[in-house]
């Protein structure tokens, strides 16, 4: 009988070690909420536009986020998301002043 019931003690202990462990190794993780899976072909009026985020994974994006809140991913590579990201970043700087 006390075999019996260290056996399910064992047994039980293994999964509470089992669930922690995968739980905490997914939740250590960091996991965006939004991520550019394709990209918008429109110009955006950059007068709208609040900040940006950099995104390589799952495609190479940059991310707008306009006054309204709304996530816009575009590609990096155009000379108007260069010029955007850099009005961004003077607004930023101006306002740390």
């Amino acid at each position: 009988m006390k075999l019996h019931a260290a056996a399910i003690l064992v047994i039980f202990w293994l999964g509470v070690f089992t669930v922690h462990t995968v739980k905490g190794s997914i939740g250590s993780q960091p996991m965006r909420k939004f991520s550019c899976v394709s990209l918008s072909t429109q110009q955006l009026n950059i007068r709208n536009l609040v900040s940006y985020e950099k995104q390589q994974v799952p495609v190479n994006a940059i991310m707008f986020i306009t006054r309204k809140g709304i996530k816009i991913c575009v590609s990096p590579d155009q000379k108007w998301v260069r010029s955007a990201m850099e009005k961004i970043d003077q607004k930023r700087t101006t306002k740390g002043k």
